[in-house]
Order: C-alpha cells, then sequence, then structure tokens
C-alpha cells in the first residue's frame, strides 16, 4: 500500500494512507514557511515529538476541531487533557501504540521540552507504521549513536532528519544520522525557517540515501 507524505514546512508534516491521516508536529500559526491554515488541517490523528511551541504548534486547535486523537509523551498529553482535550494516547520513549493505522512508536532524541515555560518530559523521535512503510521523524535532537540501533530495531523506510544546526544537528551530522538509521529515503528538515536555522540543504549529503528536499505544501508517495 502507498502512503503520501505532505510536508507542512519547519518540522510539520501529514502521513496518509488514503483512509487514515495523521499530522507530525502541526506548527502553523507562525510559522512564516506554512502554506496551510489549522482549519485546512483534516486529520483523525495527530504525534508530536516534543513540547516547544514550533512544534507543539496548533495542535490543540486542530485536535479539538477534528476530534482527533494525539499522541504524545505523558506531560503533554496531561496538557491537553487540562485544556479541554482529552482523546490522547500517552507514551514515553520505548513505548508502542497500536492504532487503526498502524502503530506510534517513541525513541529517544537528545533536546529540550518545553510549553510556554511549563515542563513537557522528554523529548522523542516518533515512528509511525502505516500502510506497510516506516517513517522516523528524529524530532529536534543531536546525532547519537543509538540511532544505528533504532534503525535496526524499526527498519524505517523514510528519516525526517533536523538539519538546522543550532538547536539540532547541522547538514553534516544529519547526513550520518540518515546513514545510521539505514532509511532508503531522507527527508531534511527543521532549517530555514528562520535565520538561526538557515542551511543549504544541498550539504545534507548522506552517502547511499535517496534525498528527497521538501517545499513547505509538497507531496510524494511513498510506495
Amino acid at each position: 500500500m502507498a502512503i503520501d507524505l505532505t510536508y507542512l514546512g519547519h518540522s510539520g508534516f501529514i502521513l496518509s494512507d488514503g483512509v487514515y491521516a495523521l499530522a507530525i508536529d502541526p506548527f502553523l500559526s507562525g510559522n512564516p514557511g506554512a502554506t496551510l491554515t489549522p482549519a485546512q488541517i483534516k486529520v483523525k490523528h495527530i504525534a508530536l515529538t516534543h513540547g516547544h511551541e514550533d512544534h507543539f504548534g496548533d495542535t490543540l486547535e486542530i485536535a479539538k476541531a477534528n476530534g482527533a486523537t494525539v499522541y504524545a509523551v505523558w506531560e503533554i498529553t496531561s496538557y491537553l487533557g487540562q485544556h479541554g482535550h482529552e482523546k490522547v494516547q500517552p507514551a514515553n520513549p520505548g513505548g508502542t501504540i497500536a492504532a487503526e493505522f498502524g502503530s506510534v512508536s517513541f525513541v529517544q532524541a537528545f533536546h529540550s521540552s518545553s510549553y510556554k515555560g511549563q515542563y513537557m518530559g522528554n523529548p522523542c523521535g516518533v515512528i509511525v507504521r502505516m500502510g506497510g512503510h516506516c517513517v522516523y521523524h528524529m524530532g529536534d535532537t543531536a546525532l547519537f549513536s543509538d540511532i544505528k540501533l533504532i534503525g535496526e530495531l524499526y527498519k524505517p523506510d523514510v528519516a525526517l532528519v533536523p538539519i538546522g544546526d543550532r538547536f539540532t544537528m547541522g547538514p553534516e551530522h544529519g547526513a550520518l544520522a540518515a546513514e545510521m538509521c539505514g532509511a532508503r529515503v531522507a527527508v531534511p528538515i527543521h532549517y530555514n525557517t528562520w535565520p538561526p536555522i538557515a542551511q543549504d540543504p544541498a550539504k545534507f549529503r548522506p552517502r547511499g540515501v535517496e534525498v528527497r528536499v521538501m517545499k513547505p505544501g509538497d507531496s510524494w508517495r511513498l510506495s
């Protein structure tokens, strides 16, 4: 089965198998590159890598409008419940949640996580299985050796890799991460949204991995 990946800009995506659709890190309001508004997002599932404003984004508005289930670490789902959205699936790094479209798993990431000054638990990478495929969204992370182990455990087809530097890996470390996880396709993310994370994606050159550079609003089909 094929799945479509649509880039929302920054680190945000929608994955769809034609029946189910899941958004990851839907940051649109305040995102200078976004081509869609929160009201245009129609999904029944949302997964979050961590709580920072440029990832949590418009989750609450989108979740309430769509009656969407949100998959995230415990602290984030607790925050959502306190703000009127209780359709959540909490987990933590190492955990997998079965879903009607497949599954969501959380893996380690080296970063931080807060929202409006409130601690939001551990930052994570997110593994989504949908339509017989596996997508590894690395979240915001530094390079770490267990990315290789994550690749061996989950065998991702696609890796969504931050390359903006300063707050995450830069292009060179991101290329190593793409190689280490064993994905056949890598998409650079989390760059050029603002000047401090300006990068040339041409510097993202993992060996033996197909690179797809996407612009906000772009979609492609994984089959």
